[in-house]
């Protein structure tokens, strides 16, 4: 078998095995990248949008009160309360910044019923730092585990309560029909004035 005759140029590369000029290689790899980078951006803008959103949310979108009026919550029925303090829980629709919670409890109150029909409402959350007070009933006072801050059942501040102020009473209303309606809120602990959290 005979072989074709070398030219004197010496053996020839096919073109496809010649790399091509440096270059065109550069342009052609920032091309690569720069497109790669902008298809890679625009589902992470997408995504950072849908996941930063409900952060932007209002605190007040965050509760939304089933069947209530101006911060209004139902809790008791007027026949159901009597001198002794009771606790009743407040029950909404809470929402945080991703989920829905329906009839939710967001909070407590104390309820009581003084012998000339007046109700005291007070928020179960101890100003002082936050716990949860509870009522004695063999002292007649409220009291916090936490700290051991003491209130008398018209929620005044005892003399030797580490509490700056008195227990944090809440606005009430009675309608026709007899329900108690509380306007519940929290408000700072801590804090010797009363400012809504």
């Amino acid at each position: 078998m005979s072989q074709p005759p070398e030219s004197d140029a010496g053996p020839t590369t096919p073109d496809y095995l010649v790399p091509p000029e440096p270059r065109r290689n550069f342009v052609a790899q920032l091309a690569a990248v720069v497109v790669g980078g902008l298809t890679g951006l625009v589902p992470l803008a997408a995504g950072l949008a849908t996941f930063l959103n409900p952060l932007r949310k209002s605190v007040k979108d965050k509760l939304a009160p089933s069947g209530s009026e101006e911060g209004f919550y139902k809790v008791a029925h007027l026949d159901s309360l009597s001198a002794v303090p009771q606790a009743f829980k407040i029950i909404a629709d809470r929402k945080d910044a991703w989920n829905t919670f329906p009839k939710d409890a967001i909070g407590s109150v104390y309820l009581t019923k003084g012998d000339d029909g007046k109700i005291l409402a007070f928020n179960l959350t101890c100003p002082h730092a936050g716990c949860a007070v509870d009522w004695r009933p063999a002292k007649k006072a409220y009291h916090c585990p936490c700290h051991n801050s003491s209130f008398t059942a018209d929620g005044t501040r005892a003399p030797d309560s580490p509490s700056a102020r008195d227990l944090d009473s809440l606005e009430v209303k009675v309608d026709t029909n007899g329900a108690v309606w509380v306007k519940y809120q929290d408000f700072k602990t801590g804090e010797k004035e009363k400012h809504p959290a």
